[in-house]
Order: C-alpha cells, then sequence, then structure tokens
C-alpha cells in the first residue's frame, strides 16, 4: 500500500521517532522533607488570623478604621476618669472595674454586630467553607478557631479599659489591695461577657450569610432585649415587684451578665431597684449564661456540619 493509501485511510506515515530523540527532562520536583505540622497549627493559624482581622489587622486601611475607632472610644471614658482621679487626689475611682462593661455596652454591642458577620458570613456567603475542611482541619477546629477569636477579640476590647482603670490607680497611689481585687472581678465579668456575646454573635452571623443581614439581627437582638427587659423591670420596680422585675432580667444578654456579677463579684446593680438577684437567683443567672455559651458552641457546630461540601 502505497504512503498515499495509508494517509487517505487515516493511517500516520513516516518513521517512528529513533532512540535518539527519547529525552528525560528533570523539572525539579522534589518530596516535601519539612515539618508535618498538622491540625493544631492549622487551628492556631485560623485563630490567630479571625482574632487579628476582627481589628482589621491584615486587611484593608478600610477594614481597620470601624473597629479601632470603637476601640479607641471604649478607652477614652476610662482615661478621662483616671485623669480626674488623678487630678483630684481620689482615694477611690469614681467608677467600679464591674460597672464598666455595662456602661458603654452599646459600644460592645457595634463592636460586635460589625465584626461577627466579618468572621463568618463571607465563608458562608462565597461558599468557601468546605476549604477550610479539607485535611488537617476539621469542623471542630474551625468553629473553636472562630468562637475562641471572637471572645479572644472581645475580651481585648472590654479589658483593655480596665487595665488603663488600674494602671491610674497605681499612679494616683489608691489601696494597694482593694484595686486588685476590682480589677481582677472586673476581668472575671468581662471575660464572661465576651464568651456569652461572641458566641450569641457567630450563630447569629453565621445564619444570615449576607453582612448586612447578620450586622442588623446583632443589633436588634441586644438593643430590643436589653430594652424590653429594662421596660418591664422599670414597670415592676414601680409597683414594687422587684423580685419580679429580677427574674426577667434573665431575658437579656447584658442583664444576665449584670446578675451575675452582683452576685457573685459584689457590684452594684444596674437594676431599677438598684437591686441585684439574690445569691440563689444568681446561681440560675449563671446557670443560664453557661448553658447559652454551650448551647451557642452546640448551634455552631450543628450549624457547620449542614454547610455543602
Amino acid at each position: 500500500m502505497s504512503a498515499e493509501t495509508e494517509a487517505g485511510n487515516g493511517t500516520r506515515t513516516g518513521t517512528a521517532p529513533g532512540p535518539d530523540t527519547t529525552r528525560i527532562h528533570n523539572i525539579g520536583y522534589r518530596n516535601y522533607e519539612g515539618a508535618r505540622l498538622g491540625r493544631a497549627y492549622a487551628r492556631r493559624s485560623l485563630y490567630s488570623q479571625s482574632l487579628r482581622g476582627a481589628y482589621g489587622l491584615g486587611r484593608s486601611a478600610k477594614s481597620k478604621v470601624l473597629p479601632m475607632i470603637l476601640f479607641a472610644v471604649m478607652c477614652l471614658p476610662a482615661a478621662i476618669v483616671v485623669a480626674v482621679a488623678i487630678a483630684t487626689k481620689l482615694k477611690t475611682l469614681p467608677l467600679e472595674y464591674t460597672r464598666y462593661a455595662i456602661i458603654t455596652q452599646a459600644v460592645i454591642g457595634l463592636y460586635l454586630a460589625s465584626q461577627a458577620p466579618q468572621s463568618v458570613s463571607r465563608d458562608l456567603r462565597f461558599k468557601t467553607v468546605p476549604l477550610y475542611f479539607s485535611r488537617p482541619i476539621e469542623r471542630v477546629d474551625y468553629v473553636l478557631a472562630k468562637y475562641g477569636a471572637m471572645a479572644s477579640a472581645l475580651f481585648v476590647l472590654t479589658a483593655s479599659p480596665l487595665v488603663i482603670l488600674y494602671a491610674g490607680s497605681l499612679l494616683a497611689k489608691m489601696d494597694f489591695a482593694d484595686q486588685t481585687k476590682g480589677f481582677g472581678q472586673g476581668l472575671v465579668s468581662v471575660a464572661l461577657l465576651s464568651l456569652l456575646f461572641g458566641g450569641l454573635g457567630l450563630v447569629m452571623a453565621a445564619f444570615t450569610p449576607r453582612r448586612g443581614f447578620g450586622v442588623a439581627a446583632v443589633i436588634a437582638t441586644l438593643t430590643i432585649t436589653y430594652g424590653a427587659v429594662s421596660a418591664v423591670q422599670g414597670i415592676a420596680h414601680g409597683t414594687g415587684s422587684d423580685d419580679a422585675g429580677n427574674w426577667f432580667g434573665l431575658f437579656s444578654p447584658i442583664t444576665l451578665i449584670d446578675g451575675v456579677q452582683t452576685a457573685f463579684l459584689g457590684a452594684s446593680s444596674s437594676f431599677p431597684s438598684g437591686v441585684g438577684p439574690s445569691a440563689g437567683l444568681g446561681v440560675l443567672y449563671l446557670l443560664v449564661v453557661l448553658a447559652l455559651i454551650g448551647g451557642s458552641y452546640a448551634v455552631l457546630m450543628r450549624r457547620y456540619r449542614k454547610v455543602g461540601l
């Protein structure tokens, strides 16, 4: 058969390449010989990245504006209190450590509303969560890292003013033992607040992938519950039913923290009656706070088990 006939039948013509045309190219692929860092390293990295992101670090300049402004607003009253205390040579601070977060709750709520959706909503909206769940990281690592980062960011926000107050009290030569005790009580209070608020904020953000909806959900939840509880407590106080008003404090995150620190940390109450829950009712307040913290973690775990892979 001729070469033309072979070409017409679709058969390749020509001679096979000789052995001298074969080449093996070394393109530089090598086995990985470094350390296998594993899940713990991935979890720490996600925690660190999320915590830094809560203050805009490692992100654009525009992302730093709001968290840094809120941090400054949070610390400014503490600096003013310290300046007044030193200038007037007060023997005690005019503001209790445990009262500071209650007074500045609006700033804390704005910070949580702005940063909780930033932490989780974008991953859900753009469907990047499954990328995290490729080995070695798992769902529990993701939830722990995000929850820990949000709680830590809130703790930094709420504890920094207390550090300023404590440092100022020592500079003013106030009683060291009293100030140290108050400072410790304040840290316990804001640690509990950070865990509670961080969990609630992430739960609401995780169910609202669009960031704007998450912001609105967090603000509405914190504001409406506190406003409703305060109104009912005010009515109860006006009718002489302060005990009933204390029970209604169980239905708002900020009044829960107020009740716990009043019952166990020697704080003065912000309730209209000026008297917080008794020790017995305070135990119920604490149990509700712990249940909400554990429940927030459980809901987040369930939410991320249902994220499509």
